[in-house]
């Protein structure tokens, strides 16, 4: 490389690395915060907070690793366990280390300097690993277009409003290698199917199948492309064999690629994660339109970015990159039709290497039938391809316009063009990015830390789990990781010597969780958080190997656990014919004699998904389904004589009027600073209507959870029989249970 091309190369790709740090440095200002506000979603050192709870997750196993030397908080039987998710029991340690690994080595490393604390490390990181996508890109389509187009496809890469946010500081995340590795295996993988010898071949396959094990190591849906890339070669060498082609270096080339991958693979990380694309893909067959929990409910069915984006949600969430990309396809295959025109705009570019690419931005879009965070995929093809089209763009600018102050003046008209709408879509997705930390949720993670026992488990929603076994560092019943999906083709190669069932973890713990938020029997919700503290699954699990039937297994839970020990026997045995040595064996796990200590944490984002507690509560397991039952929040200004709720809830507070869609209510429940007051207005209407004063917030929901431990926790958030505060803040409130 000249020293004239090499200034180029370093200009462009200090470009492309200054917009991406320029966008990503500016979410730490909030933009999309008020003023006001401000404090409340920064720490104390004035940082924000996380944007993402999983960044807890990856904050907490780097930690481990940089104490322990591994990702778990303990070994078991030789094997590394994480006894703080999914407690009791824990999980066998099952995630990609690359990012911990870079992390810890990081903190490592400034550490040597000067003192750093990981939280900053961690927060900071993905601001200096996001860039690399759009270097990665700069290099493909430069080889196969120009350095202009180059340049363009890798500023489109890092700021596609998608991949720009989750890569911002505070976005402590696996997302940040979802583009990159990609992206390098591919490249690699066509740098071996273009290359003249067989070394040459040989050398990049090799290359390619280490950058599949580093993909590996950074992500568990790595095995994505190498389906792609295995299904395209397959279907390339059949086409060749059909058409009478030689296609032995195709099949050299796969060899080496898949050989070689799963080799590394098999070496460094062992049997389960080579077993995992095989395994993982007749999950996938065996997944579509089934829930692999049945009968306990589909808790993914509430996760937001699993849902099926509109097409709206995925122009927003790729810009320009969409019809640049498709273009990009469009006019490529139109150019490599045509033998002269391919002569003059793609010299570079084969059959092979569009199919791939082509093939790759097809699967990316089915994808999406998997939910929205799966855009995440379609953004290193289409990025490619949208480059390629700005190439061909340039390169017929430079065949119409002789006049080379015209020409650049064209060059400067395209760029703008199609850089300006995509700057200014990455600049307005910053005013969505708001941390889903704060300052109460910290303190009072603060305050478990500095007033619990380090055995007691802490029992919510899954939402905030990841959080609070990071800050807090205690056990969680329930967080991020779920039901731990992504580990549900390889179970049954967990060591044996584990005492662990390959039943778990699943989503019976929404089930169970839900389930006490949604009754009003407090007995019953005492007893399902003692039964999940102390023993887990272990009751329903050895119940069914009785009962030979989940439903009857959970109506018979449902019945013994909100009375107690003497009672529970004699229903077991009496009612459902239970031995007393069965009996005996349940009650150990739903009436264990001695208990682990646990708090219920409840705090006010409950409020917003309350449908799903009654939902998931309220579950048919004959019907495998669940509650159909009225919850709608709004939000409204209290200052209005008349109070409009974006939920459709009008009153006057002059008449004392309260409608909900032009219906009076069964009930108005109006909360404010502490006091309840509760009225009843109609006896023939099914729905309550809860006035939260202080929050500006109104509920409403079906009378029949008018006194549910939902209701009582987290909208009045006041004392009951059985369930008393021990820590309160504005948005979080602490309980243990009095009695059972």
């Amino acid at each position: 490389m000249s020293k004239k091309k090499l200034i180029i190369t370093l200009t462009s790709i200090f470009l492309i690395v200054s917009i991406a740090l320029f966008f990503r440095i500016e979410s730490v200002n909030l933009p999309g915060v008020g003023a006001q506000n401000q404090e409340f979603y920064r720490d104390f050192e004035g940082k924000p907070y996380m944007y993402e709870l999983d960044s807890y997750y990856n904050y907490r196993l780097t930690r481990n690793y940089i104490e322990n030397g591994h990702l778990g908080d303990k070994i078991i039987n030789g094997q590394e366990w994480d006894s703080y998710s999914y407690s009791p029991p824990g999980v066998p340690m099952d995630y990609p280390p690359m990012l911990i690994y870079i992390t810890a080595y990081i903190y490592h490393f400034i550490n040597y300097f000067v003192t750093i604390p990981l939280l900053n490390v961690a927060f900071w990181l993905p601001l200096l690993i996001s860039p690399l996508a759009g270097i990665a890109v700069y290099f493909f389509v430069k080889r196969f277009s120009n350095n202009t187009a180059g340049i363009v496809a890798g500023i489109l890469t890092v700021i596609t409003p998608f991949y720009l946010l989750r890569t911002i500081p505070g976005w402590f995340d696996t997302d940040m290698f979802n583009v990159l590795f990609p992206v390098l295996v591919v490249w690699c993988f066509i740098e071996a199917l273009q290359a003249d010898n067989i070394k040459k071949k040989a050398f990049y396959a090799s290359i390619s199948s280490i950058l599949m094990l580093f993909f590996s190591m950074a992500w568990n849906g790595w095995q994505y492309i190498f389906y792609i890339i295995i299904f395209f070669t397959l279907f390339y060498i059949i086409w060749g064999l059909i058409n009478g082609k030689n296609v032995k270096e195709y099949l050299f080339v796969l060899c080496i690629f898949a050989g070689g991958s799963l080799l590394l693979i098999l070496i460094f990380f062992g049997i389960i994660e080579f077993l995992k694309p095989f395994y993982g893909l007749l999950e996938l067959f065996n997944l579509v339109g089934t829930n692999p929990w049945s009968p306990w409910p589909d808790l993914y069915i509430m996760v937001s970015e699993l849902q099926r984006p509109s097409i709206g949600e995925i122009i927003s969430e790729l810009g320009l990159v969409l019809p640049m990309g498709i273009m990009g396809i469009f006019l490529t295959f139109r150019i490599l039709t045509n033998n002269q025109m391919k002569k003059i705009y793609l010299g570079k570019m084969r059959w092979s290497i569009y199919s791939l690419l082509v093939i790759w931005t097809l699967l990316g879009f089915i994808s999406l039938l998997k939910g929205a965070r799966f855009i995440l995929l379609l953004i290193p093809p289409l990025s490619i391809l949208a480059g390629i089209a700005v190439g061909i763009l340039f390169d017929y600018l430079n065949n119409i316009f002789k006049n080379n102050k015209i020409r650049k003046i064209a060059y400067c008209i395209l760029i703008i063009f199609i850089l300006s709408p995509q700057l200014i879509m990455a600049n307005e997705s910053l005013n969505y990015a708001l941390p889903m930390s704060n300052d109460d949720i910290w303190n009072s993670a603060q305050w478990i830390r500095n007033n619990t026992s380090n055995d007691t488990l802490i029992i919510s929603d899954w939402s905030y789990g990841h959080f609070f076994s990071a800050i807090a560092e205690r056990p969680v019943a329930f967080d991020g990781r779920s039901a731990y999906v992504e580990t549900i083709p390889t179970r049954q190669f967990y060591d044996s010597d584990l005492t662990f069932d390959e039943k778990i973890p699943n989503t019976s713990r929404e089930y169970w969780i839900s389930r006490a938020f949604s009754t009003s029997n407090e007995t019953l919700s005492a007893g399902i958080f003692r039964m999940l503290a102390n023993r887990g699954d272990s009751a329903y699990l050895t119940l069914d190997e009785y009962t030979h039937n989940t439903t009857k297994t959970v109506l018979i839970l449902n019945e013994i656990l909100g009375i107690d020990k003497a009672l529970a026997s004699e229903v077991l045995i009496n009612k459902y014919n239970l031995t007393e040595k069965q009996s005996v064996e349940i009650l150990k796990f739903t009436h264990p004699d001695k208990l682990r200590p646990f708090i219920v944490l409840t705090y006010d984002r409950m409020i917003n998904t309350g449908y799903w507690n009654f939902y998931f509560g309220n579950w048919d397991f004959e019907e495998e389904k669940g509650g159909n039952y009225t919850y709608s929040v709004g939000n409204f200004d209290s200052d209005n004589p008349v109070i409009n709720s974006t939920n459709e809830v009008i009153f006057d507070l002059e008449k004392g009027d309260m409608t909900w869609e032009n219906q009076e209510p069964y009930c108005v429940i109006e909360i404010k600073q502490e006091n309840i007051k509760r009225r009843y207005v109609n006896s023939k209407s099914n729905f309550c209507i809860v006035i939260l004063w202080d929050d500006e917030k109104t509920v409403v929901m079906d009378k029949k959870f008018e006194n549910s431990l939902f209701t009582k926790l987290v909208l009045q958030k006041e004392n009951t029989e059985n369930f008393e505060t021990i820590y309160k803040n504005k948005k979080v409130v602490l309980w243990k249970v009095t009695s059972y």
